[in-house]
């Protein structure tokens, strides 16, 4: 017998991002406007339980992340970064950063995460902020890094085996030649040697998503001998 699909399958993804969304801000990143959950829109009050019951993967997409917002100011106060390059952006979520090197003049982003949402959110976003992102759902960690000019990633360093393996693929994404570009706000598995520190700032978030109402959160790279 075919399995009944799971509301996640059967819903309007851009449609149910909307309805659960306002447009707004975030705090670190004024220039851009994105759909997001805050503590007044259905979203912020579901718990993972409630999610899990109806079949809806923890809604990344609708939270303007720490890392992400460092990234997306750390590449609009430093558009030599993106301008004139072709960029992916990893576990794009709500597509901030993707859109951020977009606005600093990237040639091409290609925003990647798995969550099915991330599609409509990110399209949603892009044509918010007037601009165009390519988006995929396919696991990247599965294949050798692209070959692209840059490479950012926000908030990857929640789950030990995730961060060891991101990190891994990232390096061999830097020793092949390309930017690489990471946002953390000092998660329990981020690395504490290994990387160069390229900026910090206090980013305001909410003691609902993190333990700080402000988190430091530092943008970081591989240094260029490792």
């Amino acid at each position: 017998m075919t399995p009944a699909p799971t509301v996640a399958q059967i819903v309007d993804h851009r449609v149910f991002i909307l309805a659960n969304t306002r447009l707004q801000s975030p705090p670190h990143v004024p220039e851009l406007r994105l759909y997001l959950a805050d503590e007044i829109t259905p979203i912020w009050r579901l718990t993972e339980e409630e999610l899990d019951a109806i079949g809806l993967p923890p809604p990344f997409w609708a939270f303007a992340w720490a890392g992400g917002q460092a990234l997306a100011r750390y590449l609009l106060d430093n558009p030599h970064e993106a301008a004139g390059k072709r960029a992916v952006d990893f576990a794009t979520g709500s597509g901030l950063v993707a859109i951020a090197a977009m606005k600093a003049g990237a040639a091409s982003v290609l925003g990647a995460d798995i969550d099915g949402f991330c599609k409509a959110a990110v399209e949603a976003n892009a044509r918010e902020n007037a601009v165009a992102v390519e988006f995929t759902s396919l696991d990247l960690l599965d294949a050798a890094p692209p070959r692209v000019d840059l490479i950012t990633a926000g908030d990857i360093c929640y789950e030990k085996p995730l961060a060891a393996r991101v990190l891994a693929w990232l390096k061999v994404a830097h020793t092949r030649g390309t930017r690489v570009l990471i946002g953390d706000p000092g998660r329990s598995y981020f690395p504490r040697e290994g990387l160069a520190k390229l900026a910090e700032y206090q980013v305001e978030t909410t003691r609902e998503l993190e333990d700080f109402a402000v988190k430091r959160t530092g943008v970081w790279t591989f240094p260029e001998e490792s």
